[in-house]
């Protein structure tokens, strides 16, 4: 029997330790949001954080699990509610065939928490291990971008500023008549 922590759950199951995390979350324990794309880490459909971290879970053995904390995209909202890059998904109109989508919702979820203001390079290296058939990579930066924070523009010191301190060295004396 091996424990593992699911969503926030601690989970029994009985399956050999060598059992990608993938076949665990799908036949185990019925978390079908995580998707089987091509078996290999290359598609980024079967993306799932391991202690926040994105990690392809058709590779990853549930052995390797063991103590850590795993979110699947079922558990990624708060309270029931929706996460904000789900929100933002629906707002930019991603999904087509919707099938990288819980693959690219969880890496782009982990990328934000890295970096809450991501610029396009940045965007687009965190979502280059994610395929999307259907082409919808604008929409899926637009998308983070409407999640992401704004980056405060620095202050900037002004460039010659004096200082005027009054004194009474050089004065004349003024006579009253």
């Amino acid at each position: 029997m091996i424990e593992i922590r699911i969503n926030g759950e601690v989970r029994q199951i009985d399956v050999d330790p060598a059992t990608p995390l993938l076949w665990v979350l799908r036949e185990n324990l019925g978390l079908t949001g995580t998707k089987y794309g091509c078996g290999i880490a290359q598609c980024g459909a079967c993306t799932v954080h391991l202690n926040g971290a994105a990690i392809r879970s058709c590779i990853t053995p549930v052995s390797a699990v063991l103590g850590a904390d795993v979110t699947t995209i079922e558990g990624v909202g708060l309270n029931g509610e929706r996460h904000p890059v789900q929100q933002a998904w629906i707002e930019e109109q991603v999904p087509q065939c919707g099938y990288c989508q819980s693959g690219q919702v969880m890496s782009a979820v982990a990328l934000l928490a890295a970096n809450p203001s991501p610029d396009d390079a940045a965007i687009d290296a965190a979502m280059s291990g994610n395929l999307c058939r259907c082409g919808m990579y604008g929409r899926i930066r637009r998308a983070i971008k409407r999640v992401s924070q704004p980056v405060a523009e620095p202050i900037s010191e002004p460039a010659a500023v004096s200082i005027y301190e009054p004194s009474i060295a050089g004065l004349k004396e003024v006579k009253h008549v």
